[in-house]
């Protein structure tokens, strides 16, 4: 009798969709954190209460609370923006990346600001003397010292999504968990599929760590260099 019970290809399905979901989820999430911990130093006070609200507010909700109101609440807005009889359903998929994104988003930023409040001044004060514009310094200054100190909780903050999307489970999305359940229901091995899906979050997340650690000892090259 086979492990799975039949039930391989979907499960392997359910890990292509749950690393989807946190691929595209990390990708936009990067966006808004960078574009958070900006809001956060900035001399702005309008632009410094937002960022603030935003972390506060992400941080302090629930992510399961967040996922519901973001998937029920956002079909809810757009059908009594486009018409008072129709009800359009926004694809799944797209709701848990954009509820996921703004989750990732919130705790990144802290990490990017972190990131940033460590950059040395230095550093920044020698590219503005070379005739750097603050764009140029930017993306070729801070932006890989900001990526190289921010990294090792960046890491963090990725391998917790790959958790939270066994969340978006509950909204229908057929990810791991999502395919797990549906398996054991169908079959009655609870323990068995719930077991597997453990396992399998686990060796995510240790390849995750491994290709994590590489990064880190890229990043640290050049400091050695420096030496």
């Amino acid at each position: 009798m086979s492990l799975f019970l039949g039930w391989e290809s979907q499960l392997a399905k359910g890990v292509v969709m749950t690393l989807t979901a946190a691929l595209i989820s990390l990708f936009f999430g990067l966006f808004i954190g960078v574009g958070v911990a900006s809001a956060k130093q900035s001399k702005s006070t309008l632009l410094k209460f937002i960022g603030n609200s935003y972390t506060t507010i992400i941080r302090g909700t629930p992510e399961l609370l967040i996922i519901f109101f973001i998937y029920f609440g956002s079909t809810q807005l757009i059908s009594l923006l486009a018409s008072e009889n129709d009800y359009i359903e926004i694809p799944t998929l797209v709701t848990c990346v954009f509820a996921l994104s703004i989750i990732f988003g919130g705790y990144a930023a802290e990490s990017i600001r972190g990131a940033m409040l460590a950059l040395p001044k230095g550093q920044i004060e020698a590219a503005y003397a070379f005739g750097f514009s603050r764009l140029n310094c930017f993306l070729f200054i801070k932006l890989p010292l900001i990526w190289r100190y921010a990294l090792p909780a960046l890491g963090n903050n990725w391998l917790s999504l790959i958790k939270s999307t066994s969340l978006i489970s509950l909204v229908g999305l057929e990810e791991l968990m999502r395919v797990s359940y549906i398996a054991a229901s169908d079959t009655g091995h609870y323990f068995r599929f719930y077991i597997i899906a453990a396992a399998t979050y686990l060796i995510l997340t240790l390849i995750n760590v491994l290709i994590l650690e590489h990064l880190e000892r890229r990043t640290r090259r050049s400091e050695k260099v420096a030496l």
